[in-house]
């Protein structure tokens, strides 16, 4: 059985990979006191150890709101220690997957969906350390393949303490009396976690390189939830406009799927895959 490596194993993505891939690879997914990605020592002597055939690399600080207020710290995970994974990953010549985001595209001029090979300009923190280490890593391992992944979310909690997301805060609140408002003026893919994980298992074979990775969607947020409403025949009458959320500067980090479409990758749109899972739930 062919070993794989999952950083970030405790985390939303990590914790879904190691589940599903459990019967078909001999996992190892370190803890932070097993492994610190930010030493490079640590990282090098325990992928001397483990020598896995595959590492999927997910171990972050993703929130954006962390990032602002501690560069200094999410810096040292975000970029350092992609760059460590990375560089051990080439030492021995492990297939790697690195997960970037569609935030490399938040403070684009481009209104349209974004292609991976336009010049970008992050407007936050979390976004610009994405962006470097997508270079640094690349520089350490040009046979990297690094994922840009949209907002995800899932229908079911991993454990108790999981936080919620898109998905199942919306059929929480669906369910009281609350109303839903979502914003006008930001375009972005939302995507089901599980379909980004199986799509890992195809993606071994791709070229080092960037990717887009997760459904395209050419709707705002309320057109979207909208959209679903409808074809569930649910009650839209409980959505709001949310006309304040980046009205002043209307964001698209919508991303263009054709390059992992011409390498035989598809992912479902976002209105799809909400629909096929709200006929689960409703």
């Amino acid at each position: 059985m062919k070993k794989l490596l999952i950083t970030g194993a405790t985390g939303f993505l990590g914790g879904r990979a190691v589940r599903f891939f459990n019967e078909k690879y001999d996992i190892y997914a370190p803890s932070h006191s097993e492994l610190d990605i930010t030493d490079e020592k640590s990282v090098f002597t325990l992928f001397d150890s483990i020598k896995p055939d595959f590492v999927i690399h997910s171990a972050a600080i993703s929130d954006v709101g962390m990032c602002e207020k501690e560069p200094e710290v999410s810096w040292k995970i975000n970029v350092d220690g992609s760059r460590n994974i990375a560089a051990a990953s080439a030492r021995l010549r492990s297939k790697c997957l690195l997960c970037s985001s569609d935030q490399v595209y938040f403070g684009s001029s481009i209104k349209e969906a974004h292609k991976e090979d336009e010049t970008v300009h992050p407007a936050n923190i979390y976004g610009q350390e994405k962006k470097r280490a997508e270079e640094e890593c690349l520089e350490a391992n040009p046979s990297c393949i690094i994922l840009r992944l949209s907002w995800m979310y899932d229908t079911a909690a991993l454990h108790g303490k999981e936080h919620s997301d898109f998905f199942r805060t919306l059929v929480s609140r669906l369910r009281s009396s609350d109303a839903l408002s979502y914003p006008i003026y930001d375009i972005r893919g939302i995507t089901d976690v599980n379909e980004v994980i199986r799509n890992f298992d195809k993606s071994w074979e791709l070229n080092g390189g960037i990717y887009n990775f997760g459904s395209p969607n050419d709707k705002n947020t309320y057109k979207t939830v909208y959209a679903m409403f409808s074809n569930l025949g649910l009650d839209t009458g409980k959505l709001e406009k949310n006309e304040e959320a980046f009205a002043t500067n209307p964001r698209n980090i919508s991303m263009c799927p054709k390059k992992l479409n011409d390498n035989g990758i598809v992912f479902s749109s976002t209105l799809e895959a909400l629909i096929r899972n709200g006929e689960n739930i409703f």
